[in-house]
């Protein structure tokens, strides 16, 4: 007999497949009142979260997850993964590296969803005119 799924693989499953018309899923996974944090957003209710990924579709090309490595420890867990996706206009793939701190409530549905990206390193320094001026000013700090 198999061991019936975690809400963990649940979740990375959606996750690394995720497309638009998966959003109507949240509800499966997320808490009604669940909260998501990254650099860009605070939100809570799954209203809110879906919005957060609509944008995402709405604004890049080919957005994708992949979980590089994951700590389950039921009631919580983490991940650590790379967002890959291309700008539109771009050719070239962009990736950032981040990880995310999961609770669940007693159901296996997420109540706090929050994501830890560094946008300085992973987004501003790749863009060419605020990202020469973000390397200027982290060589300025370095020199003290």
């Amino acid at each position: 007999m198999t061991p019936p799924i975690s809400p963990l693989d649940l979740l990375v499953d959606f996750y690394e497949r995720l497309q638009p018309a998966d959003l109507a899923r949240l509800p499966q996974l997320y808490a009604a009142e669940a909260r998501f944090k990254d650099p860009f957003n605070e939100v809570q209710g799954i209203a809110a979260i879906e919005a957060v990924f609509e944008h995402m579709f709405r604004r890049l090309q080919g957005p994708r997850f992949v979980v590089t490595e994951r700590v389950d420890g039921g009631e919580q867990a983490f991940l650590t993964w790379d967002f890959l996706f291309t700008l539109p206009g771009e050719h070239a793939e962009r990736r950032i590296r981040g990880a995310t701190h999961l609770r669940f409530d007693a159901a296996g549905r997420v109540t706090l969803h929050r994501d830890y990206w560094d946008a300085a390193e992973e987004l501003y320094e790749q863009l060419p005119v605020l990202g020469a001026l973000m390397r200027w000013l982290k060589r300025r700090a370095r020199r003290g």
